[in-house]
């Protein structure tokens, strides 16, 4: 079978869109990381932004992961398969500040906000409107988070 040129638009998107989904698994995790591992004067703050944080990631994956399979192509079927596409860096470490957490998450989310914008520019080129309107909200939910992170972290 001949792929047409709005197959090759339709599947850069749903490529684009697992490693989107992929990084969202990944900034999930790491986030819940550090809302388990936090301390230090402002754990509690910290502690509930961060699992607001992570709950507002993890309603977006799977939307994320239909709208691949509407577009007709397959989706994440793995944590190794997470990890072969994750741009977003995972963070192991036994012991991380508060202040690191917060600047992490938040270049993280703006790393996810800079493939949101590529894969939006996907969307409106393959003329898939569904997907590029998602693309705004969860654009906004990002900066968003990133604003927070950066507000939290600034001194007086």
């Amino acid at each position: 079978m001949k792929m047409t040129t709005g197959d090759n638009a339709k599947a850069a998107v749903a490529e684009a869109l697992n490693g989107i989904l992929a990084d969202s698994f990944a900034l999930y995790l790491k986030t819940k990381n550090f809302h388990w591992h936090v301390s230090g004067p402002h754990f509690r703050d910290y502690h509930l932004m961060f699992d607001e944080h992570a709950a507002q990631i993890f309603a977006t994956i799977d939307v994320i992961a239909e709208r691949v399979r509407k577009n007709g192509h397959r989706t994440l079927t793995s944590i190794g398969d997470i990890t072969r596409r994750q741009s977003i860096a995972d963070n192991d470490a036994a012991k991380v500040g508060a202040a690191d957490m917060l600047d992490e998450l938040r270049s993280d989310n703006l790393m996810l906000v800079a493939k949101l914008r590529e894969t939006k520019e996907l969307a409106a080129e393959a003329g898939d409107n569904a997907t590029d309107g998602l693309m705004d909200d969860w654009t906004d939910q990002a900066e968003e988070r990133a604003w927070f992170l950066l507000a939290i972290a600034q001194k007086d």
